[in-house]
């Protein structure tokens, strides 16, 4: 007789699929978070120092494609793949440590972590997607809980202070990724792990053939305007902010860990909310608060802290807690054989456009200053509420979460 597999039930494999999550997306923020001690010891133009971030996006958008073309979640084992996405991606961090800060050799390693954690953050959402039961909205806001305080760890590596300087956030974010290729190894699929039809380039037409899929596409794209952007840029807000008040460095990284972090509690809440009270219903008040908190950010630069930070804070938790639903729109809207080309498509479009907004977000910046630095940010929840709506008042909307739009 076969021992059971003690890591075999829906609780246990959804944790090591999160924990590896967490670990290995940390990754992603390295560059930005390490941006303030790279600028310390070499200057860098703001092309260069967005670039340390746009190219992660670049890459994930090149990697996510190339995946789906070739099937490769479909042709290998979910876990190994997974595995593979996170090694590839520490060794490009451990490269960068050897590399001049901030060079054209640097940014290509960045460009190589982001297409190796396609083979992360997707195939991660396929297993936990394949143990839903009725909670879709719950599992899919978990595993985007687990990219942001992935995402959100890298600050935290800086505010430790333990003197390796712009290298910590890069070294640090390597080891977590490679406890993440083991981690996942102890989780496996849930029922619903079924094979993908192949990549249908003809289906992108109906993305925007669609019209209830083009609006919920419209209001993910709104939504990816603003959040990468506020993710890669928060670290040097907050520093500008503490230093201000000639407060320790450290303070400026925790406040970033703490903004992006907590938003994957948000994710979790809004999942919950989105399944009972309607996808379109969660996604427009997120968004009217994440955009409303982009106006005012700075604006409120000379604000003490008892207010900046409950600002941020709120924001924080707003500008992600809707993420997960608007892939769970599409899911739901789209016929079944089309899902996964039309959510891959749906991925690469707002990953492409976050490269651009975080590469255009500095030189604004350098122009405005830092009391409106992220207002241009708010054009994308405001579009993304008026698209939302519109879908709401469309019979298609009925199909959201069971009917609750």
């Amino acid at each position: 007789m076969t021992a059971p597999n003690p890591f075999a039930g829906k609780s246990q494999a959804l944790f090591f699929i999160a924990l590896a999550q967490i670990l290995a997306l940390s990754v992603w923020f390295a560059g930005a978070a390490a941006l303030p001690g790279l600028m310390a010891v070499r200057e860098l133009g703001p092309l260069a120092q967005a670039a340390l971030t746009s190219a992660v996006q670049a890459g994930f958008v090149i990697g996510a494609l190339v995946s789906a073309i070739f099937g490769w979640p479909d042709r290998i084992d979910p876990r190994r793949l997974f595995a593979l996405g996170a090694i590839i991606a520490a060794l490009a961090n451990l490269i960068a440590l050897a590399l001049l800060p901030g060079s054209l050799s640097m940014i290509i390693t960045r460009l190589i972590a982001g297409a190796a954690l396609a083979l992360v953050y997707p195939v991660g959402m396929k297993l936990a997607a394949s143990w839903a039961k009725g909670d879709t909205g719950f599992l899919v806001g978990l595993l985007v809980g687990a990219l942001t305080l992935g995402s959100a760890f890298p600050f935290a590596f800086n505010a430790l202070e333990i003197g390796l300087g712009w290298r910590g956030p890069f070294a640090i974010s390597a080891v977590a990724a490679l406890g993440a290729a083991g981690l996942i190894l102890l989780a496996r699929g849930g029922p619903g792990l079924k094979p993908a039809p192949p990549f249908d380039p003809s289906a992108a037409a109906l993305a925007w053939r669609d019209p209830a899929l083009r609006l919920a596409n419209l209001g993910y794209l709104g939504h990816m305007w603003e959040l990468y952007a506020m993710w890669a840029w928060i670290g040097p807000f907050a520093h500008a902010y503490w230093a201000a008040r000639n407060a320790r460095s450290a303070l400026a990284d925790l406040t970033a860990f703490a903004v992006v972090a907590i938003g994957a509690l948000a994710c979790l809440i809004a999942g919950l909310l989105a399944d009972r009270l309607g996808r379109t219903a969660v996604t427009m008040a997120a968004m009217a608060i994440s955009g409303s908190c982009a106006l005012l950010a700075g604006l409120w630069f000379n604000m003490p802290p008892w207010m900046m930070l409950p600002l941020l804070l709120i924001w924080g938790m707003s500008v992600i807690a809707d993420s997960a639903q608007f892939s769970a729109s599409v899911a739901e809207l789209a016929p079944p054989e089309r899902t996964g080309t039309l959510l891959t498509l749906q991925t690469a479009m707002g990953f492409a456009l976050t490269a651009v907004m975080v590469q255009l977000l500095p030189y604004w910046i350098s122009f405005a200053g830092w009391s409106w630095a992220f207002a241009p940010l708010a054009l994308g929840p405001a579009f993304g509420v008026w698209a939302m709506w519109r879908l709401r008042l469309r019979p298609e909307a009925a199909k959201l979460a069971g009917g609750r739009r």
